[in-house]
Parts: structure tokens; C-alpha cells; sequence
């Protein structure tokens, strides 16, 4: 166990950033539904900070709020190829990461990874990976493939929900077709189009929010969907909602705990990326949203519910793999797909 937080951080906050003392206020921004309220709670009566969460339900938002000026917030969570484009493009500020004591509780696989090689800039929060769900009770396929989700069976007809993120639905399109993800092909990017476009008349609508709510109450019947997330949704929602692990792949991805350039309680956000750095809190984490997480230890305080869940183990015979970080010209074309199917 560390000290108290307010203790055990005062002074690393004062000596690594030059705080006078440690804010009484953190402002989160992060994905829809991704923080446990009783998380919150527990931060906020071990360090007297009071903690404002926002939501967001795409990468390209948060990346668009930080390229349009937003500094309002202290942490955001971005995913390992956009932590990758906010470092380039200067809308992240360094901080001390491995000097925060519990840093040494991260996984050796998961410290200095290929988006932040010198650790300079993130902590870990979840990995997990993207795929569709679908109500078993309802829906006659088996699930076993991208092909249900991308030429929808009659039955799904106005009863799909897509993502509304570009770059996970693309990749997903790309899995399916065997495209390599950032491809900078015309020829590639027309063929992913055609496909979302042949989609399109059975989709419902196109939004990365509430797809357990309408699962659970049979508004659809299949929706694109995170692996933790559908845990909640079976879970506390309905029973026979079912994650997908398509032979083509899912789309892997890891989310880190970042500060913003222009933060202003840059001491309370080492705080908090302290406290989630604990086992038991992480283990908190991941009891609520279903995700896999980064610190060793925290196994010893995982509930029964995500120990034997499916959607938080991986199949060993399908294959992960992990977004990237587009070229310039790749990411043009992912713009250009997204933009003429949107019309």
C-alpha cells in the first residue's frame, strides 16, 4: 500500500512541477461510461480533490478539441496511436511518469511502449479491443465473422448500430477485407467504401453511445462494440448480449492516461495517474468496465464476473491488432471515406 496520496505525492508534485501545493480540482475528460463513480468517490476522500468528469465518444473529438485550443482539462485518454499524433503535434506536456511511485507496479510489457518510447508522457488505463455484439436470443448467425456485421442478414435490417468513429469502423472494414490498416491506396479506399456504403441501408444509426441500452432492449440487434463494454451490457443490461471474435480479427487497442498542453492542475493529474496505478483501484477499474489493464497485482482483487468473462480473454486464434497512427496521405483518405459516407 502507498501512503496517503496527499502525503506520499505533496512533494513529488512540488519538486517535479513546481506546484505550490496539490489542486483542489481535476478536470477528466475521457470516453462515455469509462470511469467507476465510486472511483471517483474514493480519489476524491483519500486527496480532497475535487474531480469534474467530461465525456467524449471518439478519438478524432478529443483530438479535435485539443487542436481547437481546449485546456480546460488536466487528463485525457486517449488511444496509443492518437497518443502517438497529440505528441507530435505538441498538444502534450511531459511529466514525470516514472518517478511516481506506484509506476513500478506497471506490467514490464506495457512500460515505454512503441507510442511513448520514453515514457515522458503516459500512464496506462485499459487495452482492450473493438469487434460488434450482438443479441444471441434474436439474431440467428453465429457471429464468427465480419461478414455478418458488413453485409447484414435481413433480419438486421434497421436494427445495426455502427460506431460513429472513423478510425475503428475503417480498420474493422479493413480487417474484413484484408486491408492493412493507414493504407495510402486509392484502390484500397475505394473498395472499404463500397463496403460501408452496401452497409449503410440497414444501419440505424451511426453513434459510439448506448449501444447496451439498445441491445438490451432489442431497439437492435447488432452493434459495433468494445469487448469491456459489452461486458457491462451482459452484465447489467441483458444476458444474451454476446462479443464477437470474428475469424478476420478485432481491432486492438491500448488507452493511456495523458495531461494536456496548458493544463492547470498538472499536480492532481500525477495524483490521479498515481492512485490508478495501485492494483486494487485499477482492479476497481476493470471490475466495472470489463477492460484488461497494465498493473501487475491486480488480479488478486478482479470479482468472479470478469475473471471468467469471455469478453475480457482474448481467443489465442484471433488475431489482435493494433491501431496505428496514420500517414498524413492515409489519414486524407480515412477523412475523404468517412466524409462521403456521411452524406
Amino acid at each position: 500500500m502507498t501512503t496517503p496520496l496527499r502525503l506520499s505525492l505533496a512533494s513529488a508534485a512540488l519538486a517535479l512541477v513546481g506546484a505550490p501545493a496539490l489542486a483542489d480540482r481535476l478536470n477528466i475528460y475521457t470516453w462515455t461510461g469509462y470511469i467507476d463513480p465510486a472511483l471517483i468517490e474514493k480519489f476524491e476522500a483519500e486527496t480532497g480533490i475535487n474531480v469534474i468528469v467530461d465525456a467524449y465518444d471518439s478519438n478524432e473529438m478529443l483530438l479535435a478539441r485539443l487542436q481547437g485550443g481546449a485546456t480546460g482539462y488536466d487528463i485525457v485518454m486517449p488511444s496509443q496511436h492518437y497518443v502517438e499524433i497529440m505528441i507530435r503535434e505538441g498538444l502534450l506536456q511531459p511529466v514525470p511518469v516514472t518517478e511516481l511511485p506506484n509506476y513500478a507496479n506497471v506490467a514490464e510489457e506495457w512500460r515505454n511502449p512503441p507510442w511513448d518510447p520514453e515514457q515522458a508522457y503516459s500512464t496506462p488505463w485499459h487495452y482492450g479491443s473493438a469487434s460488434f455484439s450482438y443479441r444471441a436470443d434474436l439474431y440467428s448467425g453465429p457471429g464468427a465473422s465480419l461478414e455478418e456485421f458488413f453485409n447484414p442478414a435481413p433480419e438486421l435490417h434497421g436494427r445495426l448500430q455502427v460506431l460513429a468513429a472513423p478510425d475503428e469502423v475503417i480498420n474493422l472494414a479493413s480487417l474484413y477485407l484484408g486491408i492493412p490498416y493507414c493504407t495510402e491506396s486509392t484502390d484500397d479506399a475505394r473498395r472499404i467504401l463500397e463496403v460501408l456504403q452496401a452497409q449503410k441501408p440497414a444501419v440505424l444509426l451511426y453513434s459510439s453511445d448506448a449501444m447496451n441500452d439498445r441491445l438490451s432492449n432489442a431497439e437492435v440487434i447488432m452493434a459495433a462494440h468494445w469487448g469491456g463494454y459489452s461486458y457491462q451490457g451482459r452484465i447489467n443490461g441483458n444476458e444474451h448480449i454476446t462479443y464477437a471474435y470474428p475469424r478476420e480479427g478485432v481491432v486492438g487497442w491500448f488507452d493511456s492516461m495523458v495531461v494536456p498542453t496548458g493544463a492547470q492542475n498538472v499536480d492532481a493529474a500525477l495524483a490521479f495517474m498515481d492512485f490508478m496505478m495501485e492494483p486494487e483501484n485499477i482492479a476497481i477499474q476493470t471490475n466495472y468496465v470489463g477492460y484488461a489493464n497494465a498493473i501487475t497485482g491486480s488480479e488478486a482483487y478482479f470479482s468472479d464476473d470478469v475473471l471468467n468473462a469471455p469478453e475480457a480473454h482474448h481467443p489465442a486464434d484471433v488475431p489482435l491488432v493494433f491501431a496505428q497512427a496514420c500517414s498524413a496521405d492515409a489519414q486524407r483518405l480515412i477523412d475523404r471515406i468517412w466524409t462521403q459516407l456521411m452524406q
